[in-house]
């Protein structure tokens, strides 16, 4: 099998850390662990596994972004890295079997540059933002556009294009993959398992500042990328923005127009939950994860706003944290 090296990241990540040390153990060459400011002992249980163990210069505003990239930088400047690196959050595991399908792929086809995998959450069950986390890892299998941080990468192309982009705080992976798309390469995600995630989402606010990030994620790559999340960009101007002010000025001058708002984010639940149910939601979940996603337009937009003030006023782009 072709060598695969591994970058590990985290910032107090505890147990999920231990577990994700111990799953690469094995199925890669090598491995890398980068570490933000952590102050729960990830370091030392990062060396104890034997880990090559990078620390984060804390005076430069942490991103998930930098972190990919001085864990490569580490393995440059070990020397004889290999042909493919696997990027993994340390609150993943990755699957026994995934190094070797996914090396193999990539081994047989030299036109894709990326492939990816199935995340699945290991507490699906523990909150209604847990299931909707594993919904949307298990898109389908095929050539895709981007995917999420956990990924297995040409080492070639990573250096060619300069890995992640260190300014963006959110969906760095898909302005990677923009990038690697746009450098004429193939990207995959396999029908196979890949890693199991632990979001630990329990609680209402963490779920909405997690859709705040995500809004900072459209409004960021979007800048970059004004061709990419356009869909997306236009559905929070419209559901997070536009309507919100209709509803504000028929409560202060055309109470009558307030049916305008209303209707539109009636159709928008109803239709994503037709579509969470043609999609194998089963219909318990169905009702509160369309119920989610529609209000989710909201922190969207605050995101999308925060990342625009930023960029006006020349302020840096700091990680917007949910746990």
């Amino acid at each position: 099998m072709t060598p695969v090296d591994a970058v590990l990241i985290g910032r107090n990540e505890g147990q999920r850390l231990v577990a994700a040390l111990r799953s690469v153990q094995g199925q890669a060459r090598r491995v890398v662990y980068v570490d933000s400011g952590s102050d729960d002992g990830s370091v030392d249980a990062a060396r104890l596994a034997g880990a090559e163990v990078v620390l984060l210069d804390t005076s430069v505003p942490f991103t998930a972004a930098r972190a990919r990239n001085a864990g490569f930088a580490r393995l440059e400047e070990l020397g004889d890295t290999a042909p493919y690196v696997q990027f993994i959050d340390g609150d993943c595991q990755l699957v026994a079997g995934w190094i070797p399908q996914g090396a193999a792929h990539l081994d047989s086809h030299p036109q894709v540059a990326m492939v990816t995998g199935w995340r699945s959450e290991t507490q699906r069950d523990a909150s209604v933002y847990n299931q909707l986390c594993d919904w949307e890892w298990h898109r389908p299998a095929g050539e895709i556009q981007a995917c999420g941080g956990d990924m297995m990468v040409r080492s070639e192309v990573f250096r060619d294009l300069g890995g992640f982009d260190p300014t963006v705080i959110a969906a760095e992976d898909d302005e990677f993959c923009t990038r690697m798309r746009k450098a004429g390469w193939r990207l995959e995600r396999l029908p196979e398992d890949m890693t199991l995630h632990d979001a630990a989402m329990t609680r209402f606010g963490q779920w909405w500042q997690r859709a705040v990030r995500t809004g900072h994620g459209f409004a960021q790559v979007g800048h970059l990328h004004p061709d990419y999340f356009l869909t997306e960009r236009s559905r929070v101007l419209v559901y997070g923005l536009i309507l919100p002010l209709l509803t504000l000025l028929s409560l202060v001058a055309l109470p009558l127009l307030i049916l305008l708002p209303l209707t539109a984010y009636g159709y928008n639940f109803v239709r994503t939950r037709r579509g969470l149910l043609l999609d194998g939601v089963p219909a318990a979940e169905a009702t509160p994860h369309a119920a989610l996603l529609t209000l989710s337009k909201l922190p969207n937009m605050i995101g999308m706003a925060k990342f625009h003030w930023r960029r006006l006023r020349g302020r840096q782009m700091r990680i917007i944290e949910y746990k």
